[in-house]
């Protein structure tokens, strides 16, 4: 059956004030071809219906709606077509140019055929052949807090669990401290853990299957079709079906070595947090040197800002331990004294009352001060404080010094593990091989990582989560918590963040509920974040694949494995549609039924280039949808006004850009391209993790392709911008502009 191309274009919200309405039916209709072309009022619900039923009335399968921003109507409101295009004339075009202009006009009229071309190009999406096979079954790995609250919210919202455990027993850390923290107001006294009850909740609960004593041997497949191969004396024997991940293994408290001055191997009344705890929970606090009872305990903060390496495991858990340790002695015996020293102590939210609490206790003493060393002087321990909060050097004499050094996440570094793998790899064939040297020394500079995967997964990047600097396994803190750089696989408790055993129970409700998510969209067909309900997936042109490997490297999610030759393996459901593969691509063989190169090259060809005499120069602007287009449209609500001469196309992704884009803007006759991703680095905000980075690093191929056709580098820059920078891409647009006018119009004009 023929395409048919329906246009409707808006007049409210002061467009048909600024704008030639006729002018642009006649590009619609006459120029483009569309079938029907209409105007209507608002974006209401309302007009929404009546575009529907038009629509269905006319059997259009090709829709383009013109009028205000993509953010302005309710998603259920539109109209079902092959091909559904939003054109934003409000924000891009009228609130920030001058109105009845003919720049004005020519940009709204450029922005319509554009539209109208990526309709045209794109495909109807299906939804994967698969999404009816997934599974719904949820695996949550570890059994602290975290694990043990995962698994009973997910059972309790009817889904089937499946908890792995390693250890012999459920309860984790939680298990083996004599109190916890305050959880209820007023905030002051300290209660019971209360692990067990959570125990026999979980152990007795008929959605739940426990494996204790129990690790992962393998995961092969993707989210909602994992195939998990589980290892111990009582695991199944096969593959169990998986639709889902909460990983919940918890944290290792951080190595003390690096603290010799403080005495710790040194002297043996020097303990850690734990070492203390335990002997809380043992009913009797004892000298180790000599198992007299303590009477005076210090207690320091091992963090140290001006030092990072120890400082990077330092948060807000540790001072409420101390507050809560030292009462600890002080309950045992009203005669003893805690001595709290500290660079930072945090008490976050109510729990400000616990301090209070504490500073209310004569026997508990609290100062700001650097312990810089630590003696052994007639059985007892005397600590040197500086720059104390009392303006004075301290001497402070103990009998036992209580280090709080720090959570470090039961994570794997996958990336690590997978290099380590493959160097050894290499060491195994022998001197013979050109890579053996560098792989020897790799082997022993990452043999930490021997044996520390937890989910060994079967992915091509890595058999564990990829981690940031200190081991946590973000994909995006802000934006997605509890999502990490493998789709359908969540964090939550102290692997995720240092927390308490309330705050990792909230935690793990936070991720089951990702969880649950995640194995409910895959059903319908949908990928999950960032762009959720999306049904689109890239399909892979594999004859004319080179084996190259972009594509399997550059993903950030671990999207694409690869057979013994090389050539990529797609997995769907890992995917996040973000199109950095088709970026990648040099073969351009990846494309997505919605969004290909095709169809983004034609619509950039669809602009009218004026001629050079005309000065009226054009640049084409390349902009993630994440942060760049929604900070454009906070610039036209702000009333900012830039150059009428750019041409915004929205991208998925700054790394799905393909550099044909680039090359066919400056064939076409653009003057130059501006690129705006997300900024990136160790606080990055990138969506997609490496968008804006992978972009630079194709920079050269840029500058190769500019220089095959004679072109000034200058006339491509890539900008790192966050989505409240509303200000600045205006301003940028326009000294982009000023250079273009210096170094001149592009010479291929009219070619």
């Amino acid at each position: 059956m023929a395409d048919k191309l329906g246009v409707f274009i808006c007049t409210g919200y002061g467009i048909a004030d600024a704008l030639d309405i006729d002018a642009l039916h006649e590009v619609a209709t006459g120029e483009m071809g569309a079938q029907h072309c209409e105007t209507f009022a608002s974006g209401s619900t309302g007009e929404m219906a009546a575009i529907r039923e038009k629509v269905q009335k006319l059997g259009l399968n090709k829709v383009v709606i013109a009028g205000p921003s993509s953010r302005s109507y309710l998603a259920s409101t539109l109209p079902e077509a092959d091909s559904l295009q939003l054109v934003n004339l409000l924000e891009w075009v009228v609130l920030t140019h001058e109105p009845n202009d003919e720049d004005t006009q020519m940009m709204a009229e450029d922005y319509l055929r554009m539209g109208i071309t990526r309709a045209q190009k794109a495909k109807k999406p299906k939804p994967f052949p698969e999404h009816q096979e997934i599974s719904k079954t949820i695996l949550v790995v570890g059994a602290g807090i975290a694990g043990l609250t995962a698994a009973y919210e997910a059972a309790d919202a009817g889904y089937d669990v499946v908890l792995v455990e390693r250890e012999d027993e459920l309860g984790g850390y939680m298990a083996r401290l004599h109190r916890s923290i305050p959880t209820r107001p007023p905030y002051r006294e300290l209660e019971d853990p209360n692990i067990e009850q959570k125990i026999a909740a979980v152990s007795t609960n008929g959605h739940i299957k426990v494996y204790t004593g129990t690790t992962i041997e393998s995961i092969s497949g993707g989210p909602g079709l994992f195939d998990v191969t589980l290892q111990g004396a009582a695991a199944p024997e096969g593959a169990i079906r998986i639709g889902a991940i909460v990983q919940a293994t918890g944290f290792t408290p951080a190595d003390p070595t690096g603290f010799e001055h403080l005495g710790f191997s040194k002297f043996p009344d020097v303990v850690t947090n734990v070492d203390f705890e335990q002997m809380a929970k043992d009913g009797a606090f004892l000298k180790p040197s000599n198992k007299q009872p303590v009477k005076n305990v210090a207690f320091v903060q091992c963090g140290d800002s001006r030092n990072p390496d120890t400082f990077s495991y330092a948060s807000a858990i540790m001072s409420l331990n101390a507050l809560k340790q030292a009462m600890y002695i002080r309950e045992e015996d009203p005669e003893a004294r805690a001595f709290i020293f500290f660079e930072h102590l945090r008490t976050p939210g109510q729990l400000e009352d616990f301090y209070r609490r504490a500073q209310e206790d004569p026997g508990i003493f609290l100062t700001r001060g650097m312990v810089s060393l630590v003696s052994s002087v007639g059985g007892h321990l005397v600590l040197q404080v500086e720059d104390s909060m009392l303006g004075e050097d301290l001497e402070v004499e103990v009998d036992l010094l209580v280090l709080n050094n720090g959570m470090v996440p039961n994570s794997a570094d996958g990336e690590a593990i997978r290099k380590y793998q493959d160097s050894i790899q290499i060491v195994k064939e022998g001197p013979g091989n050109a890579k053996y040297e560098d792989a020897s020394r790799a082997v022993e500079e990452l043999k930490i990582h021997e044996n520390t995967e937890i989910l060994n997964l079967d992915y091509r990047q890595g058999p564990d989560l990829p981690s940031l600097r200190h081991g946590y396994p973000d994909s995006h803190f802000i934006c997605f918590p509890y999502e990490t750089r493998r789709t359908g696989i969540y964090a939550a408790g102290a692997m995720r963040t240092p927390t308490d055993g309330a705050s990792a129970a909230e935690d793990a409700m936070g991720a089951v509920l990702k969880a649950i998510q995640c194995v409910e969209m895959l059903s319908r067909g949908e990928t999950v974040h960032p762009r959720a309900g999306d049904i689109s997936f890239p399909e892979f042109s594999l004859m004319r694949c080179t084996q190259c490997k972009r594509c399997t490297e550059e993903c950030p999610f671990g999207s694409i494995n690869e057979d013994e030759k090389g050539t990529p393996e797609y997995s769907v459901t890992r995917c996040r549609r973000c199109g950095i593969c088709l970026g990648a691509c040099p073969e351009r063989i990846i494309n997505f039924p919605d969004y290909s190169i095709g169809g983004v090259a034609d619509s950039i060809k669809s602009v009218e280039v004026p001629e050079e005499w005309d000065e009226k120069p054009r640049v084409l602007v390349l902009a993630c949808e994440n942060d760049a287009i929604p900070a454009l449209e906070a610039a036209a609500v702000h009333g900012i006004k830039y150059s009428p001469f750019v041409r915004v196309v929205p991208v998925r992704c700054l790394g799905s850009v393909n550099v044909v884009f680039i090359k066919e803007a400056i064939s076409a006759g653009f003057d130059g391209v501006l690129l705006f991703g997300c900024k990136y680095g160790d606080d990055y905000q990138c969506h997609f993790i490496r968008g804006s980075e992978l972009m630079e690093t194709r920079g050269g191929n840029i500058k190769e392709a500019l220089e095959q056709m004679s072109m000034e580098n200058e006339r491509v820059q890539l900008h790192q911008v966050e989505i409240s920078d509303y200000e600045t891409i205006p301003r940028v647009i326009d000294e982009f502009m000023e250079l273009i006018d210096e170094i001149g119009m592009n010479p291929f004009k009219g070619m």
